[in-house]
């Protein structure tokens, strides 16, 4: 079992707030995020588009796993995925999760297709978006 952690911190409102992501390992250090970057133009990052990366991420390694286990080489694989946010009732939803990958391997093509199928349902960011979420909270 593996636990890793991201963290994020906010000041003031909703609209007139911002804040800051950091990761555990620190590949992400007080980048920041806010209204106008996740809903407007503003240079920054939002929550959809960092579990997109994390998506396309997860995807592409279990990707490679799978071809590799299927004897398939020289792979090289670039994956991006498209988080739908959508306005729901008095708030938001992801509602969708579009990979869009483009694969080189050696091998059959319909046997890499299948496996892209395979690694697209067992990869643990795929799984997590139809997954239970739980929660710590402190209010201080």
């Amino acid at each position: 079992m593996f636990t890793r952690s991201g963290s994020a911190e906010w000041q003031g409102g909703l609209k007139d707030g911002k804040g800051t992501v950091s990761t555990e390992s620190g590949a992400l250090n007080g980048v920041a995020y806010g209204f106008n970057k996740r809903f407007g133009d503003e240079p920054g990052t939002n929550p959809e588009e960092l579990i997109g990366a994390a998506h396309a991420a997860c995807f592409s390694m279990a990707l490679s796993n799978e071809l590799s286990g299927a004897g398939i080489g020289n792979i090289s694989i670039e994956t991006t995925s498209k988080i739908t946010l959508e306005k729901d009732g008095e708030g938001f939803s992801v509602t969708k999760a579009h990979l869009v990958t483009r694969i080189s391997a050696e091998g059959d093509k319909a046997r890499i297709e299948e496996l892209a199928q395979k690694a697209k349902a067992g990869c643990p960011i795929s799984k997590l978006l139809n997954a239970e979420v739980t929660m710590d909270a402190t209010v201080a």
